[in-house]
């Protein structure tokens, strides 16, 4: 156990530059002692105290402001940052070297027993806020962006982000830790096809324009019809990438 607890500590450092000694970590960081919680009760409900195991679980939160249910099962290393406001559901599983962050869910979809939460890889990230909900997988080495809802099974590697969550493409697994599942160069394909929209508008309003005037000059009676100039201000479009 007590190895185990170093483990944690020593993640911690690895992920948190606002760690400054193990004093501090094993005294003031509520994940820390959400995830010791949990394994007691965790180990009560592997053996078959089911009230006791979720009368540990319920202390806990509130004690920490994080609810993990005791028939969860968390890996090795799971750091929980700031804490407040997480969800683990029952049959969820967090996988070696993860890192969640406040106000994450990991919910179920359905009131069937069974499997009904996710299952996140080793060196899952997960934003501060998303929600992973459904008895699927979020493979090796995902980032789940900030305030993301995912629905549906996330490939090894690959970055998503929105409502629902969609893929930035693949990321290199030797990459490093990147907090919040923020990617630091974003290609959001969503944000591709408007800045590809707001582009064809302006081409077809000069063309329209264009028209206008070469009626005009033949003789055609316009007036009433006019071209409004397209106002992009109300998007950030030189922020968004264009390819």
């Amino acid at each position: 156990m007590f190895a185990r607890i170093k483990e944690d500590i020593a993640a911690v450092f690895e992920r948190d530059p606002a760690a400054r000694s193990r004093l501090e970590v094993l005294t003031c960081y509520a994940g820390i002692h959400a995830v010791i919680f949990h394994r007691f009760s965790h180990w009560l409900w592997t053996k078959r105290y089911y009230w006791l195991g979720r009368f540990v679980s319920h202390i806990a939160r509130w004690l920490t402001g994080i609810e993990i249910h005791p028939g969860a099962v968390l890996g090795r290393r799971v750091f929980i940052d700031h804490g407040a406001g997480v969800v683990i559901g029952e049959t969820a599983e967090v996988g070696d070297d993860c890192t969640l962050y406040h106000g994450v869910t990991l919910g179920g979809v359905s009131w069937e027993t069974g499997k009904r939460h996710p299952t996140l890889g080793p060196r899952v990230v997960v934003g501060a806020g998303a929600k992973i909900l459904g008895p699927f997988t979020v493979g090796e080495n995902a980032r789940i962006g900030s305030n993301s809802v995912v629905t549906k099974a996330v490939p090894d590697n690959v970055t998503v982000i929105g409502i629902p969550a969609h893929s930035l493409g693949e990321r290199a697994a030797d990459e490093n830790f990147e907090a919040y599942g923020q990617r630091r160069e974003v290609n959001d394909p969503v944000a591709v096809a408007i800045l590809r929209l707001c582009d064809r508008v302006g081409e077809m309003e000069t063309v329209n324009r264009a028209l206008l005037e070469r009626l005009k000059d033949s003789g055609v009676d316009v007036e009433g019809i006019e071209v409004s100039e397209f106002d992009s201000t109300c998007l950030d479009i030189e922020a968004m990438p264009k390819s």
